[in-house]
């Protein structure tokens, strides 16, 4: 029997971000996880990215994960490009105008895992436990019973599920989830552009859904994220390579000219999940395990990196005040910060959907017309930059630097 003082579940971003940002704390900490160790990814970008605020930058930063990344296969971008089909409305946004270098970062998910993994590997508080599916998890508030499926046994103070949107954790604990289906599925892909894209993410607004382009490090190659209704995205993956790629350039309104498929099509339901406990005694949950939202802003991973570290900053003041940092009572304002953050964001989110979903004309004539004029209103601009940078609201210490202003 093993006994830990924390036990994260779940080494993706999230988990591996949780572990590290706990070093403060002193705690012996074990990372759980039913996959392999990663490795850095090399060849061809991968299919799954995250777009990263430079909050969450400064995250990976403190913990010593952004440094020990390939610079080459980071692309940063320094503006964005948001219209909707058929309209005269556009909006752009611009790094210069908060005074910042870029937006953010388009990056591999495998590319932060493995740097993350890396970081933790070092780390002597923490112990990795990769290739071990949960057998059995038992949570009570005298203590949480771990056994893995090669038959070790562990136990923990504090279990934080990290495991994903269908955390094992949230349902052993019994935390109800409130959830609707957008009923939309996102096609993921990589694509070959005739145009170079100038380090610009570009979003379009189509009647059965938005289309993203993101910059990767090359400049003619972008991550695609096209989010349509269930029937559009059946028929889109049916189509062939050749048929697929005149879609896309169609529905792009060929900004960056021919479209070309370099990779597999992957295609994912989407839905809004949102656990409306995230907390108890000796438990707790943090990133898909407690919120998914539409990825329409890509903000799904800078959400959970940013529980992750508040959550570490809630334990770390507990234990620095010799406090228990497993009961619920001490852990509530984690709870309170983060789910008005999360529902902030999950407002935000479904407030887009709805207003451009549908093609009504007047409806389509109003927001056209308030998308140009936000788009003539240097100070709303520069909010709504500030706040898709991560610049705004209540921020984990772990996410400021020195030039957020």
């Amino acid at each position: 029997m093993q006994t830990f003082d924390v036990a994260v579940i779940g080494a993706g971003i999230v988990g591996l971000v949780q572990a590290l940002a706990l070093k403060a704390s002193g705690l012996k900490v074990a990372v759980i996880d039913s996959q392999a160790a990663p490795n850095k990814p090399l060849g061809d970008a991968q299919l799954r990215v995250s777009a990263l605020t430079l909050a969450s930058q400064n995250v990976l930063t403190a913990l010593g994960a952004w440094q020990v990344m390939d610079q080459q296969r980071i692309a940063a971008y320094n503006s964005m490009l948001v219209w909707e089909q058929d309209s005269f409305a556009k909006i752009e946004f611009d790094a210069t105008q908060v005074t910042q270098e870029q937006l953010g970062y388009i990056v591999e998910n495998q590319a932060i895992v493995a740097s993350l993994w890396l970081q933790a590997q070092q780390a002597d508080f923490i112990e990795l436990f990769s290739e071990c599916p949960i057998q059995h998890l038992a949570l009570s508030d005298q203590g949480n019973f771990i056994r893995l499926t090669d038959e070790r046994m562990l136990t923990a103070r504090l279990v934080i599920g990290a495991d994903g949107a269908n955390s094992m954790v949230r349902t052993v604990a019994n935390f109800p989830l409130t959830f609707w289906d957008y009923e939309q599925h996102a096609i993921v892909a990589n694509i070959k552009t005739a145009v170079p894209h100038g380090n610009v993410a570009r979003q379009i607004f189509t009647a059965s859904g938005p289309l993203a382009f993101l910059p990767l490090w090359d400049q003619h190659h972008c991550s695609i994220v096209w989010s349509q209704d269930e029937p559009q995205a059946s028929q889109l993956m049916a189509l062939s390579a050749v048929e697929f790629n005149k879609a896309l350039t169609v529905a792009f309104d060929g900004q960056l000219g021919v479209c070309e498929l370099v990779s597999e099509r992957h295609t994912y339901p989407l839905k809004m999940r949102y656990a409306r406990q995230w907390l108890n005694t000796g438990v707790a949950i943090v990133g898909d395990a407690a919120h998914t939202i539409h990825p329409l802003a890509g903000q799904g991973a800078n959400l959970g990196i940013l529980d992750a570290a508040a959550l570490a900053e809630q334990i770390c003041s507990l234990v620095a005040q010799d406090k228990d940092f497993s009961l619920l009572r001490n852990l509530r304002p984690f709870e309170r910060w983060r789910k008005t953050e999360t529902l902030k964001m999950i407002a935000a989110m479904e407030g887009f959907k709805r207003l451009f979903a549908g093609n009504a004309g007047a409806k389509k004539m109003l927001r056209d017309l308030g998308l140009s004029a936000v788009n003539h209103l240097p100070v709303s601009k520069k909010a709504i930059v500030k706040h898709a940078m991560g610049l705004t609201g209540e921020l984990p210490l772990l996410a400021k630097s020195s030039s957020l202003s």
